[in-house]
């Protein structure tokens, strides 16, 4: 049961530092990186991002449903 716990503190943390990063990352590109605001993990797009242009607030990566923080960092290196 404590491994469950810390284990899963773990992952949030890590996730904390993976979404910084990308932040830091989209900033540096005129990108913000945006994330969904459902807060009911049953729909389409609880837990997802989105690339938005700065100058144009266009959708650059995520499309209509948002993306998992791997297809952001794919983007974002590409």
């Amino acid at each position: 049961m404590l491994q469950e716990w810390s284990s899963s503190i773990e992952y949030e943390q890590n996730t904390a530092a993976w979404e910084k990063r990308l932040r830091r990352w989209a900033n540096k590109r005129g990108l913000t990186l945006r994330k969904s605001r459902r807060r009911d993990p049953r729909l389409c797009n609880y837990g997802r991002y989105w690339l938005v242009d700065n100058l144009s607030n266009v959708i650059v990566a995520g499309g209509s449903n948002g993306g998992r923080l791997d297809e952001i960092e794919a983007y974002l290196t590409s």
